[in-house]
């Protein structure tokens, strides 16, 4: 149940993930034949099978070049806007249940009500017990969550469609019947549960407190932006079990809500059950629309603080208009110009100048407000003044006005468009989601069209007009993040004091915002869960298989859902192929393999994929090097010939070379900050030792990378970036023959074989013993018990290892999980695991918790693994497991991403087609006297812990406990 955090180092994308979530769909016809247009158009029911008391309002048939999702949308009497689509190509549904209230609708002093009902829906309502929801669900073989922002909260769930009738009963006895469940026991867990995602998510999380600071500094104390979603604790901590009831009275009502639901349905029979369970809920008071009062700021706010950080960050932004004004695409198009991508302009006077390692430009826009904002972090080898990044963002767009808009500036944004629109097809989940957005936004589900079409009607005319209008010339909020002792290191002192947010609401607010509280009744009774029909049957994706004469195994399967290529071609070693005085060597290969070649510039390349609605990306992770492509069918030609000159033209320029080098370096020592990569990093030294690749981050150390040099880039490259040990999957629209006939070229590629080292010399698992990592003034600590464990098998002993920790680690309603966060308040969430690979793997428990709660967190985490060591499972936690892992198949393969990752699966590990079938088998027969045996053997085993804290609050704790403390010094 997270809220996204949105962190800086990712804000270049934030406008490009927007344009995708505004056109998550697409003319139908791209991806459906004739016959399934005619078929989706002919699900209108006829009058006698509606519901009394349900009206029909509009149905939306697939028709030729329109760009729509088809769906039939209701009302109930009571308010509840019902939108039903129907796609029957996997045998799944999507529930969503979307409420038109965020944590704008909070009264002032009162911040953090929505979110903290994100939480408490969770908690289970007058027919469902106690943290059932979760369970339920699970236990239905489907996946859930919900999530909370400015201007709505939705909960949602993916389910095998025999489990359709079951979800309804859930969603609705919460929305109708949730405020008898609620107790000050309840409020109490997870007011504590939120105050640990705000530490892990906020407080403990590098330039967290950023988007809550800047919405401080342009908007007034009084407006609903000027707060976070997740609240300030000083209005959590004043809340009371009172306060969250009357919010939930107005605002949670069916008149305020979005019932939307796509898959394999049968929609009369959905529509009784809907009528059935929520049509005799009352409304809710009447709501209103909120008024969008534009927001401009007459001169520069700057402000500053300090925070855990490596490098100084400047965050520009201004405010603009509201989500779907007129000139919200044209400023999107702006911000692509300004800051998305290796052609804009910040990139180019920023990053590739060499005065920042990181630059962009978003603009993100919600209900009432959007921002235009910039960001960059400074290289420190041309200085960390920020004054100087300031000034090359203003003389930027100095020379943006001189620039203008050229005709690529528009087409790659309308090209943008298109794809994502395509790609938001690919699930059922996201076609659900652009439904219930529109109609919760708009009041219109049918915005699709309209809306690409508003991007697409962008000229260069009105770019310019949005430029001179929202950001030439006006006040923005500007914000300096800086490392403690490094204050001079600002842009300019500061002229504006944050709004003191430590006051409650007024008297007369309170008086003036008093509700009833929702009560409802019910003429048939819900205490009865809906049973289930028999599961659904599972079609695996047909695939075929091919061998190059070089090394290359192909496997590829048809998908035709959408007109879209996924490849994905895998090289074998990856990292594993560094030496570890050259730690990093593999990742920083595959880094410069996206810097351009001998033929194009990494811009030239940027703006050609840009133009195609193209991606290609190289990395190296783990044991592969591995070159990702998505492309469009009707562009997939073009698309392969620029992955096979990325592929065989590097450029390797020594001006690259020092940039990435420069970059991964200054994220290396940004990790050294943040407290869950240390844990990871001292995880793997701890595990595996440090005079080995294992024991050793993939992306290396400060200190393997500073020792890399150009001509061990391009040695790497000649030596390891061969067909010898290759993989290609492939997920798309196109048959055997003419893929074959597209990728010719990879069969004449060609190249030598390589060894992969496979003799590696772990240290020894000592038994009572702790490392320990001092993270000053860190608000949580993280902790992790681990030790080595077996390689991965599809039916062996790893598998059977994973069934046992089901309930012990792996799901919400796992052991762990409930005791140390459902229970203790001391996490946002705790989980045990097996993972692994084919060489070894590791069996890891822990969390991320309060740092005044180290020392009781520890010992629950043991207490629960020598409970389930000594006496085992019960029979209803057995039952749960086959349940869950057995039914959740029914979502395995909807997607080209899952799809590629099973056709990936079988050949990593030289699997059948139809391993899954010996699983369910195992699934169906392992006895609680076998599992119960691994989990004596399996938890029995030495492991070791790994704390990351505050030294000064966590030491005292280490004390107590029974167990030798080292002070891990991490390898740097």
């Amino acid at each position: 149940m997270p809220t996204a955090f949105t962190t800086p180092l990712s804000l270049h994308s934030i406008t490009r993930l927007k344009v995708s979530l505004i056109a998550a769909s697409t003319a139908l016809l791209v991806a459906c034949s004739n016959q399934q247009i005619t078929d989706l158009a002919n699900n209108t029911l006829a009058a006698s099978e509606i519901p009394a008391g349900v009206s029909l309002v509009e149905t939306v048939t697939a028709e030729q070049d329109t760009l729509n999702i088809p769906f039939n949308k209701y009302q109930l009497a009571n308010g509840l806007t019902v939108i039903l689509h129907q796609d029957h190509s996997d045998p799944l549904v999507h529930v969503d249940v979307t409420y038109h209230v965020g944590s704008a609708r909070e009264q002032l002093g009162k911040s953090g009500f929505a979110h903290f009902f994100e939480h408490m829906m969770f908690q289970g309502s007058k027919n469902v017990a106690d943290e059932q929801h979760f369970k339920v669900v699970t236990q239905s073989g489907g996946d859930l969550n919900g999530t909370t922002n400015s201007d709505r909260t939705n909960y949602f769930e993916t389910v095998p469609k025999n489990q359709l009738e079951k979800m309804l009963w859930l969603e609705s006895d919460r929305m109708g019947f949730l405020l008898e469940a609620i107790t000050a026991e309840k409020f109490e867990v997870q007011r504590a549960t939120v105050k640990n995602e705000r530490g892990q998510n906020v407080d403990n999380r590098p330039y967290g407190r950023l988007n809550e600071t800047i919405n401080q500094m342009i908007f007034p104390r009084e407006h609903p932006y000027s707060w976070p979603v997740i609240g300030y604790m000083s209005d959590l901590e004043r809340g009371t079990v009172t306060d969250l009831k009357e919010f939930f009275s107005r605002w949670y009502g069916p008149n305020n809500a979005v019932i939307t639901i796509g898959g394999d349905f049968d929609e009369a029979q959905t529509l009784a059950w809907i009528n059935k369970y929520f049509g005799e809920l009352n409304a809710g008071p009447t709501v209103e629309k909120m008024a969008k009062t534009p927001v401009t700021l007459n001169t520069n706010r700057y402000y500053s603080f300090t925070d855990n950080v490596s490098l100084p960050l400047l965050y520009i932004s201004f405010p603009t208009v509201y989500g779907m004004h007129e000139d919200e695409p044209a400023l999107d198009v702006l911000a692509n110009i300004l800051g998305n991508g290796p052609t804009s302009l910040l990139y180019k006077n920023l990053v590739k100048s060499g005065a920042a390692v990181q630059a962009g430009a978003s603009h993100p826009c919600r209900e009432l407000a959007c921002q235009m904002s910039f960001y960059a972090l400074p290289n420190p080898q041309q200085g960390l003044s920020l004054t100087k990044i300031e000034q090359v963002i203003n003389d930027t767009l100095i020379e943006f006005e001189q620039r203008g808009v050229n005709s690529d500036d528009l087409l790659k944004t309308k090209v943008g468009i298109e794809t994502s629109t395509i790609y938001g097809l690919q699930s059922v989940s996201g076609k659900v989601a652009n439904l219930a957005h529109y109609q919760t936004m708009l009041g219109n589900a049918n915005y699709t069209e309209q809306q690409v079409a508003r991007y697409n009607n962008v000229t260069k005319a009105d770019v310019m007009r949005v430029f001179r209008q929202y950001i030439q010339g006006k006040g923005a909020a500007i914000l300096s993040i800086v490392p403690p002792g490094q204050e001079t290191l600002v842009a300019k002192a500061d002229n504006f004091v944050l709004p003191d947010v430590s006051k409650g609401a007024s008297k007369q607010a309170k008086l003036a915002q008093h509700t009833p509280l929702m009560k409802n009744t019910s003429t048939f009774d819900r205490s009865l869960m809906p049973s289930s029909p028999a599961n659904p049957l599972i079609t695996l994706p047909s695939l075929w298989r091919e061998t190059f004469a070089n090394g290359i195994n192909v496997i590829a399967t048809k998908n035709s859902e959408t007109p879209t290529v996924s490849l994905l071609l895998s090289l074998d070693g990856g990292v594993l192929l560094d030496s570890v005085d050259k730690a990093g060597l593999a990742s920083l290969t595959a880094s410069l393999m996206n810097e351009g070649t001998t033929v194009h510039s990494k811009e030239e390349l940027s703006n050609e994929l840009a133009k195609l609605g193209s991606n290609i990306s190289i990395g190296a992770s783990g044991r592969n090097t591995y070159i990702k492509v998505n492309s469009l069918v009707k562009n997939l030609d073009a698309t392969l010939a620029l992955m096979n000159e990325m592929m065989l033209k590097p450029e390797f320029s020594p001006a690259a070379f020092n940039r990435v080098k420069n970059q991964l370096i200054q994220g290396l020592q940004q990790g050294n900050k943040d407290a869950r990569t240390l844990a990871g990093n001292a995880l793997k030294q701890v595990t595996y030792g440090k005079s080995n690749r294992f024991g050793l981050p993939d992306s290396g150390t400060i200190t393997t990378v500073s020792a890399i040099t150009l001509d061990d880039v391009k040695a790497f490259y000649k030596t390891y970036f061969s067909p010898a040990k290759a993989s290609l999957v492939v997920v798309g629209d196109i048959n055997k023959a003419d893929l074959l006939a597209k990728i010719a070229s990879l069969q004449s590629w060609q190249g030598d074989d390589y060894t992969i080292k496979g003799n590696y010399q772990f240290p020894q698992i000592t038994a009572n013993k702790l490392y320990f990592v001092d993270l000053p003034n860190a608000s949580q600590s993280v902790i992790r018990l681990s030790r080595r464990a077996m390689a991965y098998d599809a039916t062996g002993d790893h598998f059977k290892a994973t069934l046992m920790n089901y309930p012990l680690g792996s799901a919400f309603n796992s052991r762990i999980n409930l005791n140390l966060r459902e229970d203790k308040g001391y996490t946002y969430g705790a989980s045990s695991y097996f993972s692994a690979g084919k060489t070894l793997g590791r069996f890891s428990a822990g969390a991320s918790v309060k740092k005044e709660h180290t020392y009781d967190s520890i010992r629950e985490i043991e207490a629960e693994l020598t409970k389930y060591q000594q006496h085992g499972l019960t029979a209803e936690e057995v039952s749960f497991m086959r349940q869950a892992i057995s039914q959740n198949e029914a979502l395995s393969f909807e997607t080209p991403s899952q799809k590629s990752g099973f056709l990936r699966q079988i050949l990593q590990f030289n699997l059948p087609a139809n391993y899954g079938e010996e699983q369910s088998n195992i699934i169906k027969n392992i006895t609680i006297e076998q599992l119960n045996a691994i989990a004596a053997k399996e938890l029995a085993k030495p492991m070791q812990w790994i704390v990351v804290g505050d030294g000064q609050v966590v030491r005292p704790q280490l004390k107590a406990l029974n167990l030798e403390v080292v002070e891990l010094e991490l390898v740097k």
